[in-house]
């Protein structure tokens, strides 16, 4: 039985991802994206809590679960790009100003 602290990554019935939702509770992520903007601070204060998050971990693994883990990351860096461009194109006018 799995421990009942571990938050799963996966919803058990649609087996989709809940990162996003595990996301939006970071009082960080909300309170940098509340403007609807991005600036250099943010994104420099977003990727040092990042790299003090891998600093930690990496050590902790072996090699075998350090690969899984790396390929995890840039599985999620890849959807979290699609994503984002795929939302970007939806929402593209779906036509051309002619002026």
């Amino acid at each position: 039985m799995a421990n009942s602290a571990r938050q799963s990554w996966l919803d058990d019935e649609s087996k989709t991802s809940l990162i996003d939702e595990y996301t939006q509770r970071l009082t960080s992520f909300v309170d940098a994206i509340a403007d609807g903007h991005i600036d250099d601070h943010e994104l420099a204060t977003q990727e040092k809590r990042l790299t003090a998050a891998m600093t930690e971990i990496e050590p902790t693994l072996d090699d075998a679960t350090h690969a899984k883990v790396t390929r995890l990351l840039c599985e999620m860096t890849a959807y979290n790009v699609m994503q984002t461009l795929y939302s970007l194109q939806a929402n593209r006018p779906k036509t051309a100003f002619h002026g």
